[in-house]
């Protein structure tokens, strides 16, 4: 006779689903691959024991950290990292922005090389030689 009676089982949060999910999809024994279709949300919940919301929201955790795409009515796919951030149909508006805000802040940088590099060049003319 087994002395510990067995802890009941602990239902998994979005945390801990979405965690196991992104080592599904960026570990070094990755069992999906971009394009892949994740297991529909309903199912999993039922499998789980959790809540349909749960793990709408471990999914949803996924899709803000750029690693799957959600498609109204079809499902969601792991995205492939080659394509920009955002510009895929059913990425989140939040990359769209992000990908935008990065585009300008790129465009900013490198306008601000090209000027750096015309004042070094316009001071180290009028510098004097050192003696």
């Amino acid at each position: 006779m087994d002395p510990s009676p067995e802890a009941p089982k602990q239902t998994p949060t979005a945390k801990e689903i979405a965690a196991v999910y992104r080592e599904k999809i960026t570990g070094p024994d990755r069992e999906y691959d971009p394009g892949d279709q994740l297991p529909a949300a309903r199912k999993l919940a039922k499998e789980l024991g959790v809540q349909l919301m749960t793990v709408q929201s471990a999914f949803g955790q996924l899709r803000d950290e750029g690693l799957v795409l959600t498609q109204q009515g079809r499902g969601t796919f792991v995205r492939d990292p080659a394509v920009p951030l955002g510009t895929e149909p059913g990425s989140s508006p939040a990359f769209a922005a992000l990908a935008a805000e990065l585009s300008t802040i790129h465009d900013a940088l490198h306008l601000l090389g090209e000027r750096l590099d015309r004042l070094e060049r316009l001071v180290g003319s009028e510098t004097p030689p050192s003696p």
